[in-house]
Parts: C-alpha cells; sequence; structure tokens
C-alpha cells in the first residue's frame, strides 16, 4: 500500500474519530435527559438539588459546590411517567396543545407553499421577481423582528388570545414557498413542454409532474416546518394570553424546582414526535436538499 493512500486513510480515521467526539458532545443533553427521567426524585434532588435551589426572596442561589451529572440512575423508576401520563391531565393537555397549533399549520403551509411555488417557477415577470424578493427578505428577519406587526394586525382582525393568531402567520410563513420555488425551478422545462404537448392542463402538470418530483422536497420541508413550530415560545406568549391553549413548549419552562423529574420526564415525551418524524422522513430529507431536479430511473 502506497504512502498516499495510508495517508489518506489516517485522515479519514481522524475526521471520523472528530465527527464521533461532536456527535457524542450533541447527544449527551438528550442522552442525559432520557436517563435522568428514570431516576427517583430523591436521586434527582439529591444531583441536581442545588441547580434548582432559590433564595426565599426567589432568586437563585450560588452553586458552591459540582453538580453531580449521572447518566445511570441507581434505580430506575417510572413514577415521573405515571404522574404525567396518568395523574396529571395538564402535561398532556399542553401535548395536545402543541399538536392542535402545529398539525393545521404544517398541512396547510405546504398547500399554500405548493400552490403560490407553482406559479413562481412556472411563469416570470418582474412583478413576480419582485414579490417573490419580498418573500427572501421575510424569511431572512427573525420572527422576533415580525413579532409586533403580527400582534398588531392580529389585534385589528379580533384574533388575539385564539388559535387563528398562530395559525394564520404559520400558514403563511415563506419558508416554503423560497423552498418549493427552487425545487420546482430545477424541473427541466423539456418535460412540461412534453406534457403540454400530450394535451396535460396546468392543474395536471402541478398533480402529475411537479408534486411527484417534489415529493422529497415536500417532506424536508415538511420536516423543517414542524421541528420550527413544535418548539416555538414567543408567539404563544405573546398572542396566547390564556394559559389553558399554551403549547407544552411553553409549560415546560414552568415546571418549578420540585418537579425536577417530571421536567425531564415531559421533555423525554416532547422529543418523541421529532424524533419519529426525524427518523421516519431521514431519507426524504437527504433527498429533498440533494436532488436536483429531472426524471429518476
Amino acid at each position: 500500500m502506497s504512502k498516499k493512500h495510508v495517508w489518506s486513510g489516517v485522515k479519514k480515521g481522524f475526521a471520523t474519530a472528530i465527527a464521533a467526539c461532536f456527535a457524542i458532545l450533541f447527544l449527551l443533553p438528550i442522552i442525559l435527559t432520557i436517563t435522568n427521567s428514570f431516576m427517583s426524585a430523591t436521586e434527582l434532588s439529591a444531583n441536581y438539588g442545588p441547580v434548582f435551589a432559590t433564595t426565599s426572596t426567589g432568586g437563585k442561589v450560588y452553586i458552591s459546590e459540582k453538580v453531580n451529572l449521572k447518566f445511570i440512575p441507581d434505580m430506575v423508576s417510572f413514577s415521573q411517567y405515571i404522574t404525567v401520563l396518568f395523574k396529571s391531565p395538564d402535561y398532556l393537555l399542553k401535548f395536545w396543545n402543541s399538536v392542535i397549533l402545529v398539525v393545521p399549520i404544517v398541512v396547510f403551509q405546504l398547500l399554500v407553499a405548493s400552490l403560490a411555488s407553482y406559479g413562481f417557477a412556472r411563469y416570470r415577470g418582474r412583478i413576480r421577481e419582485i414579490i417573490f424578493f419580498s418573500y427572501i427578505i421575510l424569511m431572512l428577519m427573525p420572527y422576533q423582528v415580525t413579532l409586533v406587526p403580527n400582534y398588531l394586525v392580529s389585534d385589528w382582525f379580533g384574533l388575539l388570545d385564539t388559535r387563528w393568531a398562530i395559525w394564520l402567520p404559520g400558514i403563511f410563513s415563506p419558508f416554503a414557498v423560497f423552498m418549493l420555488t427552487k425545487f420546482m425551478r430545477r424541473i427541466p422545462t423539456s418535460v412540461i413542454e412534453a406534457a403540454q404537448i400530450d394535451g396535460a392542463g396546468e392543474m395536471q402538470i402541478f398533480r402529475k409532474i411537479c408534486m411527484p418530483l417534489c415529493k422529497g422536497a415536500l417532506c424536508s420541508v415538511a420536516i423543517l416546518v414542524f421541528i420550527d413550530y413544535w418548539n416555538m415560545v414567543e408567539q404563544p406568549l405573546i398572542l396566547l394570553s390564556d394559559s389553558e391553549v399554551h403549547p407544552l413548549s411553553v409549560f415546560l419552562s414552568k415546571i418549578n424546582e420540585g418537579e425536577i423529574g417530571l421536567a425531564f420526564a415531559v421533555a423525554t415525551i416532547y422529543m418523541v414526535p421529532s424524533l419519529l418524524i426525524f427518523l421516519y422522513g431521514e431519507e426524504y430529507l437527504v433527498d429533498g436538499i440533494t436532488y436536483q431536479g429531472g426524471i429518476k430511473g
């Protein structure tokens, strides 16, 4: 074996080792959350009590000793999950609040974005390019910048303290339109022209050519949009004053120091939908990102 091949193998091994170290570092908080959710309240208090301790005035206590990060519980306990799933309905209520807020946004944002993207991809013009450029500008703005205008518009339409204040800005978010437009513009013009020669109308081209070819892109956008809105905090805090309709992402931050174990258990349950969707759609996500257009054999 030549020195070139040996050196190439060493570089690949070194790069793999570095990537593995970073992967472990990124996974440690998730592993810590899952394993700690099976600890008893006594063990959690002994390990992390100083972190969550407060003074008589509600301030934080200075941590003068090292915190014991423990990954393996001394004795596995399911008491936290029993409390969350059976004894306390608040947690499941907030979980379903998250589902009710996020699922309509994902479904209807894809529907609106698919139709809008088809129009941007099929028809070019100065006005359409200006509108599309506006979409890009809006997408580059963080949500905190548009939060005040969203609040004022929701107040003007009388949508404050209703789920529509969350749904409507999410459904018409520019992210999906931008992504799908870029994918549809990669579809070869010859494919669409061949369909037109065969007598296909615009809706047939949209349903039978663009949508099947953009399946990977649709799945990629759906995963990214779901994860983004599943973790939203600012929108419900500002637009929904009734805590009964707040999602679990907001409720997690309000679990007090006496419920450390419940916080770990609820956080673990909260991660399950995102992990399942990512694992199920990983292939579509990669395919959607790398797909360059054309017809696959």
